[in-house]
């Protein structure tokens, strides 16, 4: 038996992803270890991190400013809005430094199942975001899943009456893939989307 506090403690780890309950008393016990190391500083970061940051009112990125870092460099471009659904979707094309545009994030995907449907999510003020002149293509950076490619089919006939361009990540065979190891989606979808050299 232990401690309420300590119970408490395991109890919030194992409800962060990829940790369970075996996994979350390992980490707690790591902390309990260097309370002055670990511990007291982590609590540090968590509570300053719960009080600065926010939501940015124009895409949906989180950070300590609103409008977000993203949105209030003057450097992006304007003109291209790159649509995905969630934040850390955004955080990996960043990583790739390979869009220089703007975001939007749609908190999710529709889904009829769940009970998602699209006044649950962001996409009424894309299509706002979306109608100003300086903007000139969206791209739609949803998965490749089945709730992914129906939230962008939804989004392309919203988009549709704005007449702006609309454009679609490529879907299949990743860098380094081989074609015997890829699943039949996967090489439909690859096949469907070929190009010219």
């Amino acid at each position: 038996m232990s401690a309420p506090e300590i119970d408490r403690l395991i109890e919030l780890l194992a409800k962060l992803p990829g940790l369970g309950p075996r996994s979350a008393r390992r980490v707690a016990l790591h902390l309990i270890r260097r309370p002055a190391q670990l511990m007291a500083p982590l609590a540090d970061a968590l509570s300053s991190a719960a009080r600065a940051i926010s939501t940015c009112q124009v895409c949906g990125n989180v950070d300590t400013a609103d409008p977000c870092r993203l949105c209030a460099n003057p450097e992006r471009d304007a003109t291209v809005i790159c649509v995905v659904e969630d934040i850390a979707d955004l955080w990996a094309i960043e990583r790739t430094a390979v869009h220089r545009g703007r975001y939007h994030v749609l908190g999710g995907t529709l889904s009829a199942l769940d009970g998602v449907n699209p006044e649950d999510l962001n996409i009424a003020k894309l299509v706002a975001r979306a109608s100003a002149p300086e903007v000139s293509e969206v791209i739609l950076a949803t998965n490749a899943t089945v709730a992914g490619q129906t939230t962008a089919h939804y989004i392309m006939e919203r988009l549709a009456p704005a007449g702006i361009k609309v454009t679609r990540i490529a879907h299949g065979v990743p860098v380094g893939g081989e074609l015997n190891y890829l699943d039949d989606g996967t090489l439909t979808a690859a096949m469907k989307s070929r190009r010219a050299l």
